[in-house]
């Protein structure tokens, strides 16, 4: 029984636990094209946090630990499937990506939205989804 609406405004941020933080930044900055708004190294737990801001304002916390566990599979492992970011022109966005040194999957059209989308990886594996805006 809902008694009045959760006064929600949106996503605040994604979080993100890597294995490889300097290579990790290295994707998120250098091929997504993030930028930094603070970086912490926390000694006591051997942790640093990045704080991005993703192209169209996302913002993004990337988190280092000592031998976290590896995903799954990809990427149906239970909990969060991916990072869906949207584009306006997906062949354009696939080209800069290419040009960075990413390799993103064959461009495909969603049979339920005919939305064009594709998927690229981030260095830990984590599935990134190219989402066409129409």
């Amino acid at each position: 029984m809902r008694t009045s609406p959760l006064p929600l405004s949106g996503i605040h941020h994604v979080a993100l636990i890597t294995a490889d933080y300097p290579q990790a930044k290295r994707f998120y900055l250098d091929v997504l094209g993030a930028e930094v708004l603070n970086e912490t190294y926390r000694e006591e737990r051997n942790s640093h946090k990045l704080d991005l801001r993703l192209p169209g304002g996302i913002q993004l916390e990337l988190f280092s630990f000592p031998e976290p566990p590896a995903r799954l599979n990809y990427p149906e492992a239970c909990g969060w499937r991916h990072l869906a970011l949207a584009t306006t022109d997906l062949d354009a966005c696939v080209k800069v990506l290419e040009e960075r040194g990413a390799r993103p999957e064959p461009i495909r059209t969603d049979a339920l939205t005919g939305s064009r989308f594709t998927f690229l990886s981030d260095p830990d594996g984590t599935p990134i989804e190219l989402y066409e805006e129409k």
